[in-house]
């Protein structure tokens, strides 16, 4: 990841909380689910989940290009045994000019 700065005024960041231990779960806890049973290949049901939104984030620093922004979310869940994260961009990727970045050698996802 690299810095977002929201120091323009440009952008926002939300986050949204589900517990779903012992109730009914909102279609995108399922969906979550369902991609953890998929990409994991075992059965998963989400006691808890976090959804994170960075809306139109521009990069560090916003002072350069605010107009380059790019929306891209971290969804963290457990079942209170194992954790999952999933990364999820935009389509089409992170719109940052990585030309103007501090570091160059920039990928998305996580290692």
């Amino acid at each position: 990841w690299d810095n977002a700065d929201f120091s323009r005024g440009v952008g926002t960041t939300f986050y949204q909380e589900f517990l779903t231990l012992n109730t009914a779960k909102p279609p995108f806890v399922r969906d979550v689910e369902a991609k953890v049973r998929r990409y994991m290949r075992s059965s998963y049901s989400a006691a808890w989940t976090l959804k994170i939104t960075w809306e139109k984030a521009p990069a560090y620093a916003a002072r350069t290009d605010s107009r380059r922004t790019s929306t891209y979310q971290a969804v963290l869940t457990t079942n209170g045994f194992r954790s999952y994260i999933l990364v999820l961009y935009q389509q089409g990727g992170m719109q940052w000019d990585y030309t103007r970045l501090t570091a160059t050698n920039v990928l998305i996802g996580y290692t």
